[in-house]
């Protein structure tokens, strides 16, 4: 039985936390809100004026010279927020916020084939940095802190918050998570999104028609063995293609650093070969974040869950998307992980008999999972924008890419707590970026 000294201890510790979580978590979720805005303006814009994307090198230059003149730490991005989780030492400076919001509005507005997770998720980290800096929080705190900004971001921009907590805690080590956090992180990112959607902000529906359940008469159960296999299959696909993903960024960076030494004109590389795509292929599909089409019938992630089959869509976003990125524009990759991973399952549906909407869904999320390494966060996210009625089918689909995916991920700074496939060499703790080098120990062990 507590003491009373103890239960004011506690109830003053639950005030402080609700005093730091409830400010930050209305803050994310606004700047959410006014990111989202300003991106359906540009990309609305962007269709109607599609002339624009003759910008695109000279807009990306000036952005990468914005950082190059002022971003400083900040242009460690992603990777930066998850080392300072791990270890706080001189905090995510707060210049990164309006950095990558303006620089990723810019993007989309010439047509850079770039998402917006990466966007939010460095809002939240560098909003939550410098609240933990403010009242002066130790590094526990601070690293707390931290995660629920990283939820926060990620649970208001896709409206999915239960994903956005559970991403928070499992992208930080493969194989572990830390539940002591849990309910802070939680609260933040559903206070983030409802937030959001306070300010009148939408998002994009997916219409997921089947359900993987008995008819009526039947025996409930909620899943067909047959078609169990097959969406089993489909994930070695969703799984490689997550790789797929992840090591054309990082293959191609270094290329291009090596074309062009100088960081701020990397991107007029990219842009320049942006525009001769679409020169070549003669669409506008795979600009910008590819949620809707700029014409009526042209692949997007809403369209991969009709009945319209397109084969080779994916690819060729994961083409252009692996250029924006390895060339430095800013955004994010789960938007155009959302496209890819749905139009290939939109693409395998009838190779396998499939109903389309479904593995449009499962791969949707599969390859994301596969990507950033959170399979339970992915399978979560399925339920919130699908339903629950298929649940096993994107469990599957998101346990399977993640093993498939290998020891790699578009976040290096990920810890590796427990291997995908068990080595007798590793040591837990080794960061991603060794494992794919095939370093296992740390130097002082080896």
């Amino acid at each position: 039985m507590p003491s009373f000294k103890e239960s004011i201890s506690f109830l003053l510790n639950l005030l402080r936390w609700l005093g730091l979580l409830v400010p930050l978590a209305v803050v994310v979720g606004s700047s959410c809100a006014l990111f989202l805005w300003m991106l359906e303006w540009v990309t609305q814009y962007r269709f109607m004026h599609p002339a624009i994307l003759y910008g695109l090198p000279f807009a990306g230059v000036a952005v990468a010279l914005s950082y190059y003149w002022w971003g400083g730490r900040a242009g460690g991005g992603n990777n930066l927020i998850i080392d300072e989780i791990h270890q706080p030492s001189e905090g995510v400076p707060l210049r990164m916020a309006p950095l990558v919001f303006i620089g990723t509005v810019v993007s989309h507005l010439f047509g850079a084939s770039v998402g917006r997770e990466g966007t939010a998720v460095q809002m939240g980290g560098s909003l939550a940095s410098s609240f933990a800096k403010w009242f002066r929080l130790d590094k526990r705190s601070t690293s707390i802190l931290l995660t629920a900004g990283v939820a926060s971001g990620l649970g208001a921009v896709y409206g999915t918050p239960i994903t956005g907590a559970v991403f928070g805690l499992e992208v930080l080590t493969l194989g572990a998570l830390d539940y002591s956090a849990l309910l802070p992180v939680a609260v933040t990112s559903i206070i983030a999104d409802w937030t959001c959607h306070q300010w009148g902000i939408h998002h994009a529906v997916y219409p997921v028609t089947f359900k993987g359940l008995a008819a009526p008469g039947q025996i409930p159960f909620h899943v067909d063995a047959v078609l169990w296999v097959k969406v089993a299959i489909a994930a070695v696909a969703f799984g490689f293609a997550s790789r797929a993903f992840a090591e054309g960024v990082y293959r191609l960076g270094p290329v291009i650093k090596k074309i062009c030494p100088t960081p701020w004109l990397q991107p007029a590389i990219g842009g320049v070969a942006t525009i001769l795509l679409v020169w070549l292929l003669g669409t506008r599909d795979y600009l910008g974040l590819g949620v809707m089409a700029p014409e009526a019938g042209g692949a997007s992630i809403v369209n991969f869950f009709s009945t319209t089959h397109y084969d080779w869509s994916w690819l060729l976003k994961l083409v252009f998307t692996v250029i924006a990125l390895a060339t430095g524009y800013k955004g994010g990759e789960v938007t155009p992980l959302f496209f890819i991973g749905a139009g290939l399952g939109n693409a395998l549906a009838p190779v396998l008999g499939v109903p389309g909407d479904l593995l449009a869904g499962v791969g949707m999320v599969a390859v994301f999972g596969g990507a950033v390494n959170t399979p339970l966060a992915c399978t979560i996210m399925g339920v919130e924008l699908f339903g629950g009625a298929n649940i096993v089918y994107y469990a599957t689909g998101c346990f399977i890419a993640y093993l498939c995916s290998g020891h790699t991920g578009i976040y290096l700074s990920q810890k590796v707590g427990v291997p995908k496939v068990w080595r007798p060499d590793f040591v837990p703790g080794i960061a991603l970026r060794r494992t794919r080098e095939g370093i296992w120990k740390e130097e002082e062990q080896l």
